[in-house]
């Protein structure tokens, strides 16, 4: 109705915003990692990393709460969880395997 007002986000549009938010936070995290524990050899087996991976995963529900999303169920939780680890363990096995220095 036009006298009605949309407080939530369009189901397009919160899929986008979700997984855009979860890609960048995925790829700041791989880059984070490389500048905290390098990208040597030895890097690869740093537990930092992962703690670093840990808190971006964990920092996204606040924020996506923030801006007016609903994050409710296993299913948003696991969604944002995965594609963060998928893009920070391509992005940071893209730094191990250049050698890149940060």
């Amino acid at each position: 109705m036009a006298t009605e007002t949309q407080t939530e986000l369009s189901g397009h549009l919160r899929g986008v915003t979700v997984t855009t938010l979860a890609c960048l936070a995925g790829i700041a995290a791989a880059v984070l990692s490389g500048v905290l524990v390098g990208t040597t050899v030895e890097a690869a087996t740093n537990q930092l990393a992962v703690g670093v991976l840990g808190a971006f995963v964990l920092v996204q529900f606040p924020v996506l709460r923030a801006i007016g999303i609903d994050i409710s169920g296993a299913k948003d939780y696991l969604y944002v969880t995965f594609m963060t680890f998928a893009l920070w363990f391509i992005s940071f096995a893209i730094l191990l395997t250049s050698g890149v220095q940060l």
